[in-house]
């Protein structure tokens, strides 16, 4: 059933070098589903990237910026001022989603105390008390026991259930992928900053592969200082492509053989596809989102990105070039984690019936 919402939708969440881009792109998944069941969206941030603040205005959302975010007290002053400028009363209960490790569980009872219904996006219970209505942690390591120090109303959303996809994802619902007996087609996507440039190694490695007809399609991220660097490196050799902000990533995963990714929220894109990946990472947040994925065979995790050697990713990109059995094992398995209706459940969790009116 859809549902047509007349609340507002307020995201805070950042993107810098440092954190990526990752936190908004996800939220940006939630606000398209919004925005197609009637909403409206602001979204309030410290955003860096010219090029992702100017997506979601192109999206049709406001964008309101925060000079300085938290633990620096201007963040959440100004978030409560821009709250209530736009709604000076907060009884008509419209929501603000929360994304980021910066912030912590003051800062969700401040937004609580305000009357604010509040949803908060984890990844590792790093906030220790939580006061926030729901608290959404999409991973295939989410486990309740992160959340034992919560508020008796908050709801727990776990799991690879409620993966929130953007709107150009789930168009692919239903796609199917071939697998070749030797793959050839490489999309490499390690995050929006990528400060320690890991692309440039992944880039010094595909260029001694031995595989014939090889082809690489590296995506580099709005918040990555190293483009240049990276086209240096590449020169004049045609089979490896460098594409900055990428806007057509469905088409990328479903053009690919395999993939080479850093272990956020991009796992659960490429799971949607079946797109067998390996997996480096860059945090620890995304530690035991690739030890699990690993572990169910779902996906290949090399470790630690400053443990990664050019020889050990060369030879399991050769690997997996290789052998139509381990790539299709690995599409098998990952496609059954995400099936593209995790942002609506979100949502519905968001409303009781009472709270929405069918179309």
């Amino acid at each position: 059933m859809a549902l047509l919402l007349s609340q507002s939708l307020f995201i805070r969440a950042d993107a810098t070098a440092a954190i990526g881009t990752g936190h908004i792109m996800r939220c940006l998944a939630l606000a398209q589903e919004w925005q197609d069941q009637g909403g409206k969206v602001t979204f309030i941030s410290h955003c860096e990237s010219h090029t992702l603040r100017q997506r979601v205005i192109d999206e049709g959302m406001d964008f309101i910026d925060i000079e300085k975010s938290h633990p620096e007290p201007s963040d959440l002053e100004q978030t409560l001022a821009t709250l209530s400028t736009i709604h000076p009363s907060s009884s008509n209960k419209d929501w603000l989603v929360i994304d980021g490790y910066h912030f912590d569980a003051a800062y969700q009872k401040r937004i609580k105390d305000a009357g604010y219904r509040l949803l908060w996006i984890d990844d590792y219970g790093h906030a220790g008390h939580y006061y926030a209505d729901i608290v959404l942690n999409q991973n295939i390591s989410a486990d309740e026991s992160f959340y034992t120090h919560c508020e008796p109303y908050t709801c727990l959303l776990m799991g690879t259930r409620y993966c929130m996809l953007r709107r150009e994802f789930r168009q692919w619902q239903g796609w199917q992928r071939e697998i070749p007996d030797t793959a050839k087609k490489i999309l490499v996507t390690l995050g929006g900053g990528d400060p320690d440039n890991v692309t440039l190694k992944v880039v010094q490695a595909l260029k001694q592969s031995n595989i014939k007809g090889l082809e690489a399609k590296i995506v580099v991220g709005s918040a990555n200082p190293n483009l240049e660097v990276l086209k240096k490196e590449i020169g004049n050799q045609t089979n490896l492509k460098i594409i900055a902000n990428a806007e057509n990533m469905p088409e990328l995963m479903a053009w690919a053989d395999i993939a080479i990714s850093a272990g956020g929220s991009t796992c659960w894109e490429l799971a949607f596809f079946g797109l067998p990946n390996i997996i480096v990472y860059f945090a620890e947040n995304q530690r035991p989102i690739a030890e699990k994925l690993h572990e169910n065979g779902t996906a290949m995790s090399l470790g630690w990105f400053y443990e990664l050697t050019q020889d050990r990713l060369l030879d399991t990109i050769n690997d997996m070039l290789n052998s139509k059995e381990i790539r299709k094992k690995y599409s098998d398995t990952s496609k059954h984690l995400v099936d593209g209706s995790g942002t609506s459940r979100v949502i519905q969790s968001m409303f009781p019936l009472v709270d929405v009116v069918a179309k």
